[in-house]
């Protein structure tokens, strides 16, 4: 059995774990943005394709004590890095973060992981020197309480990168946090669910490639295959098991408006290739014209105020525009204030806002019955849900 790592948005970490449990994966332990689990092969190539809050999986390759530089060089030289990087690959340590420990200079933990990682590997594979590669290995460290974790990336771009989002708008809500809240608000397919700001529609899409059973990254190549344990054939054997699942039969209710016609257009665009992608065809770049299929998402443009409810209970789950990325806080905080409206024609629906605005309770005019941070990329973001419009 291996030994992996979900990173994850800090406040996703339940419902990751949630999709971890779905997909028959133990898990070892929930942490701060990350969750450890133990599976086989065809398990890190399930949780790359389909797992939907995660933004990237790490294969861990040692676990020491380390207090200082001497133990840390003696540690990593000892891993076994010949089972994990094949000949003809480089290193390349991309990533080094410490908390409460010895060791904290982190260029300098970066060297010394470098070092006795390639010295073992050039001793092993009896070369001067590891390649220089664009196709290099990528080690995380992780140094907590003088406990080093050695991770190698087995994702290659961050898994919010779904292949579907070649356009965004001014301020994009990222994949993987837009299906975290997705989850955390308890939304299902059978529910009717409305996006008033939709923009580029990555609400709206991640809802409906849940409700189709479509698992995001279907479509991507991951770096997984640059290391001894990726396996052409059982990555294969995944994505086909993972692409008989799909089922566009079902009936779902998904809608998403915008005041802004071009991200209408963007956002249907964006849907039509998630669908290629569910297909097992290339996506393509551009704005597409409109092709509405019944199982597809509806877009329109229209302001927030004129929408109405299309069923008698639903959910708006909505990621209105961010004072710091969008205009002033002043112009966001009135944007706020207007959504008091949708009490009036959505009565009886479900409410789901996530901002990076710690007030906005006070601009909207109610007090949400449940509040959750969560972090949308490095920005501190607040989940806020309110049970009865």
């Amino acid at each position: 059995m291996l030994t992996a790592a979900a990173l994850c948005a800090v406040g996703a970490e339940r419902a990751l774990s949630n999709e971890l449990r779905k997909l028959g994966i133990k898990i070892l332990e929930s942490t701060y943005g990350r969750v450890r689990f133990q599976g086989g092969v065809p398990d890190l190539y399930r949780g790359l394709m389909a797992l939907r809050t995660a933004d990237r999986l790490l294969l861990e390759c040692a676990r020491f004590t380390a207090p200082d530089f001497d133990a840390l060089f003696e540690g990593t030289a000892s891993v076994p890095w010949e089972t994990y990087i094949p000949e003809h690959t480089g290193l390349r340590v991309a990533k080094v973060r410490t908390s409460r420990s010895k060791l904290s200079a982190e260029t300098s933990i970066q060297a010394v992981v470098h070092k006795a990682a390639a010295a073992r590997l050039c001793r092993i594979y009896k070369i001067p020197s590891l390649p220089a590669s664009n196709t290099a290995a990528e080690l995380r460290v992780y140094i907590e309480k003088d406990t080093v974790s050695l991770m190698l990336d087995l994702s290659g771009e961050p898994l919010f990168k779904r292949g579907y989002r070649s356009e965004g708008g001014a301020a994009p809500l990222r994949e993987t946090t837009a299906a975290a809240v997705l989850l955390l608000s308890g939304w299902r397919r059978k529910f009717p669910l409305y996006d008033p700001f939709c923009g580029s529609g990555t609400i709206a899409i991640e809802a409906a490639m849940y409700a189709w059973d479509m698992a995001p990254c279907i479509g991507r190549e991951f770096s997984i295959s640059r290391l001894s344990v990726g396996d052409a054939g059982t990555e294969a054997a995944v994505r086909e098991e993972l692409l008989r699942k799909i089922d566009f039969s079902r009936t779902i209710r998904i809608s998403g408006s915008d005041a802004d016609p071009r991200a209408v257009s963007i956002a249907r665009s964006n849907i039509q290739r998630a669908m290629d992608i569910a297909r097992g065809k290339k996506p393509g770049r551009g704005i597409r014209l409109e092709s509405a299929e019944p199982f597809m998402p509806a877009f329109a443009p229209l302001p927030m105020e004129e929408a109405k409810a299309p069923a008698e209970e639903g959910f708006i789950i909505t990621n209105p525009p961010y004072g710091k990325r969008l205009g002033s806080p002043e112009e966001a905080e009135a944007v706020y204030r207007k959504m008091e409206g949708l009490a009036e024609n959505f009565k009886g629906w479900k409410l789901g806002v996530i901002t990076d605005h710690p007030g906005f309770e006070s601009h909207f005019g109610r007090k949400a019955d449940a509040l959750r941070e969560i972090t949308n990329g490095a920005m501190r973001s607040y989940f806020y849900e309110f049970n009865n419009l």
